[in-house]
């Protein structure tokens, strides 16, 4: 599928987008008021209500009870070390001063962008958290455009995406490509498949690679996740014979944070290509083939000195 040329945005005069100070004190709409009366039905206090000034869509500032708020069920694994750095930052500077974003959902709330600070609050004794609360539910899926409290790498980007796309795939009759900008990258979702199925998944060497031959479905969300779980065990066919030769080569004494990074790119019919667009399955199955008949004997340690591309590591 050819890929989209990029769009080149046109610059906003200074001042002239969304609404002036004053227009942010806008009544609370029907809507609103509905929100205003469940949360406080909650036990919520629902602190101040504007209208926000870029998008125009109405914002309550609350006070939610603890106990009543959790993270959207299909976010990344929680980081114990970044709970504890931001409890630390919390009782060091003896404030809250960052606000959670959350959805109401069946007399609960969700946080698709706050969970280190929601557990961080909760590990402190906390009773309430603030939070900027959106009447859009949608925005439960807007989680990686969110985040702003802990920086994604691969594995937990493609995780969260792939759990995501489940649950839509559950709930709307969309198609896969509707999602662009949940989802931000078609890869993500295969690697998230690679990555639940096999944990210590190198998803960094093959990412180059999947971001010219792997793009959305234009399929429902469900059908395209069958579609995908065809992709992501081709792909892993691929890796289980990339192993292989990376093993081999170490046994041979031949050392690189870049090991597994380096055959890839071996391996990668495409790699100096020009083109534009390529074929998923033809494309992979050349790489296996490839693989199969990769010779170690002409790898020479200089080879792999000269090598840079993402370790193991950060996955």
């Amino acid at each position: 599928m050819p890929r989209k040329k990029a769009v080149r945005r046109k610059k906003a005069a200074p001042g002239s987008t969304g609404l002036a100070p004053a227009g942010t004190k806008a009544a609370p709409t029907a809507e609103v008021e509905k929100l205003i009366v469940a949360v406080e039905a909650d036990g919520g206090a629902v602190l101040a209500t504007y209208v926000e000034p870029f998008g125009g869509k109405p914002i309550l500032f609350v006070a939610l009870p603890l106990d009543r708020v959790e993270p959207t069920p299909y976010q990344r694994d929680l980081s114990e070390t970044h709970v504890k750095r931001l409890m630390n930052v919390i009782e060091k500077i003896g404030s809250f001063l960052d606000p959670i974003i959350a959805i109401r959902q069946d007399g609960s709330y969700w946080t698709p962008n706050g969970n280190h600070r929601l557990q961080a609050l909760k590990k402190l004794g906390a009773r309430s958290v603030m939070a900027l609360l959106i009447p859009e539910a949608a925005l439960a899926f807007k989680i990686l455009a969110l985040n702003t409290e802990k920086a994604h790498n691969l594995r937990e980007k493609s995780l969260e995406v792939i759990r995501m796309a489940r649950a839509l795939g559950k709930t709307t009759a969309e198609r896969e490509s509707a999602f662009l900008f949940e989802f931000e990258e078609a890869p993500f979702l295969t690697l998230g498949l690679c990555y639940e199925q096999r944990p210590r998944f190198s998803g960094g060497a093959y990412q180059s690679v999947l971001r010219r031959i792997d793009d959305f479905f234009d399929l429902p969300v469900a059908k395209a996740l069958a579609e995908r779980e065809k992709r992501a065990a081709k792909l892993l066919e691929v890796d289980g014979a990339v192993a292989q030769i990376a093993d081999k080569l170490k046994e041979r004494g031949l050392t690189s944070p870049y090991l597994k990074a380096f055959v890839v790119a071996r391996v990668n019919p495409i790699r100096f290509s020009k083109a534009t667009s390529f074929d998923f399955d033809e494309t992979v199955a050349k790489m296996l083939s490839n693989a199969q008949r990769f010779n170690i004997d002409k790898v020479k340690q200089e080879d792999l000195a000269r090598t840079g591309g993402p370790a193991a590591a950060e996955e």
